[in-house]
């Protein structure tokens, strides 16, 4: 047993044997990485085919949500102009509505002073004194 041919063959004989026993083991690992590899080909596959489209539809919704926001923003200052204006609108039917009250309430009181000057009794003293005070003005601006 001192040969060391003998030795050296029982040695390469234990690796052959240790490799072929990792090769057998290493075989289902070897499969579940190929199977893996398709699936993530695949995958790959159906991203490339999937992301682009999706990738622009968010772009155009991006886009027409832009849009949206820039409508809804002239929709509201169009709403405040419309509000500013019938609120000069109200502002000025009030002052009108307060003039007419204040014409009214003249055009009543001249009325009523009219009405009490129409209806009231008449004295022949107090008519010539009118008449009087009429023809003396009267001379007086001869």
């Amino acid at each position: 047993m001192t040969n060391p041919l003998f030795w050296l063959g029982l040695s390469l004989l234990l690796v052959a044997v240790s490799l072929t026993v990792i090769l057998i083991a290493l075989l289902p690992a070897v499969y579940a990485l190929a199977r893996t590899a398709r699936s993530v080909e695949r995958l790959v596959d159906t991203l490339n085919r999937d992301i682009p489209p999706t990738l622009e539809a968010l772009r155009l919704t991006g886009l027409e949500i832009s849009e949206l926001t820039d409508d809804l923003t002239e929709g509201v200052q169009s709403a405040g102009e419309v509000v500013k204006q019938v609120d000069q609108t109200l502002t000025t039917a009030k002052q009108q509505a307060q003039q007419v009250q204040i014409t009214t309430k003249s055009v009543f009181t001249g009325l009523s002073a009219a009405w009490q000057t129409l209806t009231r009794k008449s004295t022949p003293s107090s008519k010539n004194r009118r008449l009087k005070g009429s023809s003396s003005s009267n001379s007086d601006k001869k």
